[in-house]
């Protein structure tokens, strides 16, 4: 379908409108990521039946949007399998494999939050079988990635940006799936998904808050990267506030789930010790916001080139802005309500912004690039 629609109005940049798919990269499963969490966060209003109701449009956009991306991306796998291929040889694009479990992540979340009251029970058999699918793509290019990144790419200190994380952070980020889907699971599978959701968020975190540090040397040493990465410094609240909320998520949870088990003699551990961990994560967090938002505004006093990267500016501020309000239903202090609200509506501006001008983008062709194939 989206082939006659462009044989109707060409895709200027493209010598075909089939060069499409063979451009299209994992990258723009970012879009699916941006989306889906902007969907999560008005999901966390359920007595604003109007935000509500936009966060479920969204949840089935993004549905839509993210079947569109597979078909176009496995296409490409198929019919354009050498080129496809050199992605895992690629040191920046294949970092963008992340993307695709991240974004399978936000509709899995979605069907929790706007799948139960739309369609009933029925939908979490299906969330529960996309969380395992998820999980095996995160442990993927969570493990996949850094072996290419060890063996067969080249790397330097000074090339360093904040799109390391991206293959990483996709394990924890399905360990909150884990977290968020737990109390609608039968009990046979409630103690599984607890310990892996742990052990998933254990593959990641510690990871990712040691290459933080890496990364803040390296700015520090070689300043920042140039203007065409500017949005990467978000990515490095990404992993914090996905950290923090998949421990808000499992201190509410999973002591149940222990003591359900027999387990119940480390329920107020567990739970006590995952809500300290958030609430850490969380103050850790207010350093990488200020400092993203400095950032930012450092890099727009001078023209900044559009491209599929500024969706970095949506789901790690989203991610934080669901953790804060998440916090705010836990703990009785009302300014997190409402620094997580203005958050929210600062994540719909700059979703705005950003989709508007990847869907003007797309449309001519300007953003189908594969930097893996830059010498055919």
């Amino acid at each position: 379908m989206s082939i006659a629609v462009a044989s109707i109005r060409p895709l200027s940049r493209l010598a075909s409108p089939a060069d499409a798919v063979r451009f299209f990269t994992p990258n723009w499963f970012a879009a699916t990521m941006g989306t889906g969490i902007l969907a999560i966060a008005l999901g966390q209003f359920p007595d604003m039946p109007l935000l509500f109701a936009a966060g479920t449009g969204l949840w089935l956009f993004n549905i839509a949007l993210f079947t569109l991306f597979t078909a176009l991306y496995a296409t490409r796998w198929i019919t354009h399998y050498a080129g496809a291929k050199r992605i895992l040889a690629h040191s920046s694009m294949s970092m963008s494999l992340g993307c695709i479990p991240m974004g399978l992540a936000t509709i899995i979340n979605g069907a929790v939050l706007f799948g139960l009251p739309t369609f009933g029970t029925a939908i979490i058999p299906v969330a529960h079988a996309l969380w395992w699918i998820d999980g095996a793509l995160a442990l993927a290019c969570g493990i996949g990635v850094p072996f290419m990144m060890f063996t067969r790419q080249s790397h330097s200190p000074q090339q360093m940006t904040a799109i390391w994380l991206l293959p990483i952070v996709a394990a924890e980020v399905t360990a909150a799936s884990g977290g968020l889907l737990l109390p609608h699971l039968g009990s046979a599978d409630q103690l599984t998904v607890t310990l892996l959701s742990y052990c998933l968020w254990a593959c990641s975190v510690p990871l990712a808050l040691g290459m933080l540090v890496v990364l803040v040397v390296r700015m520090i040493v070689h300043n920042l990267p140039d203007a065409n990465m500017a949005s990467s410094c978000w990515l490095a609240l990404g992993p914090i506030a996905t950290a923090a909320l998949g421990m808000l998520l499992l201190a509410e949870h999973a002591p149940q789930v222990l003591e359900a088990n027999s387990l119940g003699a480390y329920a107020g551990a567990v739970g006590g010790a995952s809500f300290l961990i958030a609430v850490l994560l969380w103050g850790y967090g207010i350093w990488w916001l200020g400092m993203a938002g400095l950032i930012t505004l450092r890099y727009f006093r001078d023209a900044v080139p559009f491209n599929l990267g500024w969706w970095a500016f949506t789901f790690p501020l989203g991610v934080y802005a669901v953790t804060t309000l998440k916090l705010a239903h836990i703990v009785p202090f009302a300014p997190l309500m409402v620094f997580g609200s203005v958050l929210v509506g600062v994540l719909v501006l700059v979703w705005l912004i950003v989709a508007s001008r990847t869907l003007s983008g797309a449309w001519r062709g300007e953003l189908f690039s594969a930097p893996c194939l830059v010498d055919d």
